[in-house]
């Protein structure tokens, strides 16, 4: 049977699906999928893999696909990061018959994808692309789809989704942000973009940005004329977004801690689903929020939540009539509703503009306030200090400046000391480096070995020697 392409692959293998959830790192496994599905989700993508893992990681691939086999979950597409045409092909080969569709990424804007040069960090090397989709479209038995961001410039993305639709991408994602606009500069996605690109291609297209309800999906549908609305952190938040409902926040965490008990996957994908769900209530009850940090078991998290719960339900007996939720909410905590990312703090006008990840971290840690990374770090270990004055100071190594060792007869740290001990033959016993000693004990050991002696040569026709015959022969 030929593979099918756009439009009749989207209507066909896909079923016309219109309500996606995002390929979420650690966040879109099989259990969360089978909740969304049972909410209105019509396709699903798995979290991201990375390709080269996947080809050399026979477990990598156990773990993250091939023991998630579930007839319930599909349509499925798998995405892969790569930046190489035969390893991203490789890959795909090994997951094509458990999916409908393989998905490049080229969306992802965050550091890692930066250092590993993939995601959203490729989005200017357009033969390199082409190259990748291109060889996807002629190796695989399952169509190749794609997930991009935008460019500043709406021309120049069309441009790109035009690239692409020509490479052999059957089906395009298009996130309505930049790579700049993650974090607290998200800001709001451009659907003027996305509406753009829809007119230019052929094929059919997503759109991702902005979804926090039901009502969004159909405007964003009705707004860009797009086939089908991708959700990431509006599913997070209210799993059943898709169904246009509400529910109570315990319904959903029951329903999931149900699903994980029957299809496994690692305590902290569970633990950050629960932290999402329960976002708002956590912000009320927030010695429940370190309790669910702490607990290093499901029932343990099932545990957590229950109590959540009864906490709620406690709040709603003491709820007074014509009450309105606090904090500015839609819905009282208990309910499930869309988070507002907060925006960035107002910089300096001395500084002139934003300041820096590191400034924002840096302030935060001259208050009492403390950012999220560092408070999980406190809660981990709650004996190690974080404030900076109260750490120990190391002497400095005389050479490259880092912590030297307290022992070294150098006065240097390990690395330096290591290149010294070596070039001069010495013993640094502090670091453990016992060149001299070694190199004594080598010449002692061959000083102690009996010499052979060699045979003398004898003369031809001699006792022992050889006939003159062979002699002359040898010569």
């Amino acid at each position: 049977m030929p593979k099918l392409q756009g439009f009749e692959f989207w209507s066909c293998t896909l079923g016309g699906a219109r309500h996606v959830v995002a390929p979420m790192v650690d966040q879109s496994e099989l259990a969360w999928r089978l909740l969304s599905r049972r909410h209105g989700a019509q396709l699903c993508y798995t979290p991201m893999l990375h390709a080269q893992v996947f080809i050399r990681d026979a477990n990598y691939r156990k773990e993250n696909l091939y023991c998630d086999v579930c007839p319930e979950d599909r349509p499925l597409i798998v995405q892969f990061c790569a930046n190489d045409p035969e390893v991203f092909v490789q890959a795909a080969l090994l997951a094509q018959d458990y999916c409908d569709a393989i998905d490049l990424n080229l969306g992802c804007p965050q550091m890692i994808a930066k250092r590993g040069h993939y995601g959203a960090f490729l989005q200017e090397e357009w033969d390199l692309l082409q190259r990748m989709i291109l060889l996807a479209h002629e190796k695989l038995s399952v169509p190749v789809t794609c997930k991009i961001r935008v460019f500043p410039e709406i021309d120049k993305t069309v441009r790109y989704a035009q690239m692409l639709e020509k490479a052999g991408c059957q089906l395009l994602t298009v996130h309505g942000r930049t790579k700049e606009q993650k974090g607290p500069l998200s800001g709001t996605a451009s659907w003027e973009h996305i509406k753009a690109v829809r007119k230019a291609v052929a094929i059919p297209v997503f759109a991702n940005g902005n979804i926090q309800c039901l009502r969004d999906v159909e405007r964003c549908i009705q707004d860009t004329g797009v086939q089908g609305v991708m959700s990431a952190e509006g599913n997070l938040h209210n799993p059943a977004l898709f169904e246009g409902r509400s529910p109570a926040v315990w319904e959903l965490a029951e329903e999931y801690l149900d699903i994980v008990r029957q299809h496994p996957c690692p305590l902290s994908y569970v633990r950050a689903h629960l932290f999402k769900l329960w976002h708002h209530t956590l912000q009320v009850h927030q010695q429940l929020r370190e309790e669910l940090a702490k607990v290093k078991t499901l029932e343990g998290i099932a545990a957590v939540s229950q109590e959540l719960k009864l906490r709620c339900q406690e709040d709603i007996a003491r709820q007074k009539e014509g009450e309105k939720p606090s904090g500015g909410l839609p819905f009282f905590h208990w309910i499930c509703q869309p988070y507002f990312r907060p925006g960035p703090r107002d910089g300096s006008k001395e500084s002139g503009g934003a300041r820096s990840k590191r400034a924002l971290e840096e302030e935060e840690g001259s208050t009492d306030v403390l950012s999220k990374n560092k408070q999980k770090k406190k809660l981990r270990n709650p004996h190690k200090t974080s404030d900076p004055s109260l750490k120990p100071k190391y002497a400095k190594c005389d050479q490259c400046g880092n912590p030297k060792g307290n022992r070294c007869v150098f006065n240097l740290c390990r690395g330096c000391c290591k290149k010294r001990a070596f070039k001069e033959t010495a013993d640094c016993p502090g670091h453990g480096l016992l060149f001299k000693t070694k190199l004594e004990k080598s010449l002692a050991w061959k000083g102690a070995q009996p010499r052979l002696q060699e045979p003398q040569q004898a003369r031809p026709g001699e006792p022992g020697g050889f006939p003159e015959v062979m002699g002359s022969a040898l010569a």
